[in-house]
C-alpha cells in the first residue's frame, strides 16, 4: 500500500518520447510529462521550434532532447527511438502525436492529399507504436504507448481523410492493446476537441465563440487542458486501462446542438486565458498575431472552412 496515493501519478525517473512535440498538443504532452518528473525526447520535423521547446523543458529540471524525424519514414522512426534510448538508457513512455489535416471537399480533393494525411496520421503512428513496442519488449518491463486521436474519430466534422485517419488510430490502438498486453504494454489514445493551437491561429473570433456556445464547459480547449489526461495515461494510475480512447472535448460531442447552450456561472477559462499558450507557441514559431492571437495568414484554409460553415464569406 502506498503512503501517498498521488505517488501513482509520479513519473520521476521515467523516460518518454513525444512526436510532433514542438508546439500545440505535442508540446503540451511533453510539458505534462516533464511536470510529473519524466525526461522527455521531442521529435518533430520543425527543428528550430523543436530545439527551443526542448530548451524550455530542460529549464524545469528534467532532461530533454530534440530529435528531428519524419514519422512516415520507417528508418527515421527506428533511428528516433534509438537516439532516445541512447540519450536516456531506455524508453518507458511513447506519445505518438504527429499529425496534419488537409482541408477540402472530398468531391474534388486530390488523392495526394489523402495519401499524405493517412501516411502521417495513421501509418506514421503505427510505425512509431511498432518501434516503441519493440524497444519496450526488449527491455522486458512493459511501458505506456499513447496515441493522439480526435473527436473526429466519432463525428463527421472535417473531411474523409482526416476523420478516417483518426478513426483508424482509435481502432489501431485497440488492436495493439490486445496484442501487446501480454508484454505489460498499455496502449491507449485520447481525443481532443477544437484545440487552440497554432493550427487554429487563423480561426475567426465568430467561430471561436460558436465553439464556446456549443460546448457545455463553455470555453475552447487549450493545450494545458490535456495535462491531466497525459499524466494519467502515462502513469501507474492507468495500469489497468488499455485499448481506451479518452475523449477530452468539454462535452462538445454529447449532442447535436440546435442552439447555443445557456450558462449559469462563468466558465472556468476566459477568452484571454484561452489564447495565453497559443501566443507563447506563436512566439516560439516567430509568427506575428493580433491581441486575440489571430494570424489570418498562418492557416487560411481552416479559417475559410469555418467561415463557410458559419456563412461569414
Amino acid at each position: 500500500m502506498r503512503n501517498n496515493s498521488m505517488d501513482m501519478f509520479d513519473l520521476a525517473g521515467k523516460k518518454a518520447l513525444v512526436t510532433g512535440g514542438s508546439v500545440g498538443i505535442g508540446k503540451a504532452c511533453a510539458t505534462a510529462l516533464a511536470m510529473a518528473g519524466a525526461d522527455v525526447a521531442i521529435a518533430d520535423i520543425d527543428d528550430r521550434t523543436g530545439e527551443k521547446t526542448a530548451e524550455g523543458i530542460r529549464e524545469t529540471g528534467v532532461d530533454c532532447v530534440f530529435i528531428k524525424c519524419d514519422v512516415t519514414s520507417k528508418d527515421q522512426v527506428q533511428a528516433m527511438v534509438a537516439k532516445a534510448v541512447e540519450r536516456f538508457g531506455r524508453l518507458d513512455i511513447g506519445v505518438n502525436n504527429a499529425g496534419i489535416a488537409i482541408l477540402g471537399g472530398d468531391e474534388e480533393l486530390d488523392q495526394s492529399a489523402w495519401d499524405k494525411v493517412i501516411a502521417i496520421n495513421l501509418t506514421g503512428a503505427w510505425l512509431c507504436c511498432q518501434a516503441e513496442a519493440q524497444q519496450m519488449i526488449k527491455q522486458g518491463q512493459g511501458g505506456k504507448i499513447i496515441n493522439t486521436a480526435s473527436m473526429s474519430a466519432r463525428i463527421a466534422n472535417c473531411n474523409a481523410s482526416y476523420d478516417a485517419s483518426k478513426a483508424g488510430v482509435v481502432h489501431m490502438t485497440k488492436t495493439l492493446a490486445a496484442e501487446w498486453g501480454g508484454f505489460n504494454i498499455n496502449v491507449n489514445c485520447f481525443s481532443p476537441s477544437y484545440l487552440l493551437t497554432p493550427m487554429h491561429a487563423s480561426t475567426p473570433l465568430e467561430a471561436r465563440q460558436c465553439i464556446r456556445d456549443l460546448t457545455p464547459m463553455g470555453h475552447m480547449e487549450r493545450p494545458e487542458d490535456l495535462y491531466g489526461t497525459i499524466i494519467f495515461l502515462a502513469s501507474e494510475a492507468s495500469n489497468y486501462v488499455t485499448g481506451h480512447d479518452l475523449l477530452v472535448d468539454g462535452g462538445h460531442t454529447l449532442n447535436a446542438w440546435l442552439a447555443p447552450l445557456g450558462r449559469h456561472i462563468p466558465p472556468r477559462v476566459s477568452p484571454d486565458q484561452e489564447v495565453a499558450q497559443l501566443k507563447k507557441d506563436l512566439d516560439a514559431m516567430g509568427v506575428e498575431y493580433d491581441e486575440n492571437g489571430i494570424n489570418e495568414d498562418l492557416h487560411p484554409e481552416i479559417a475559410d472552412a469555418f467561415k463557410g460553415m458559419l456563412g461569414l464569406q
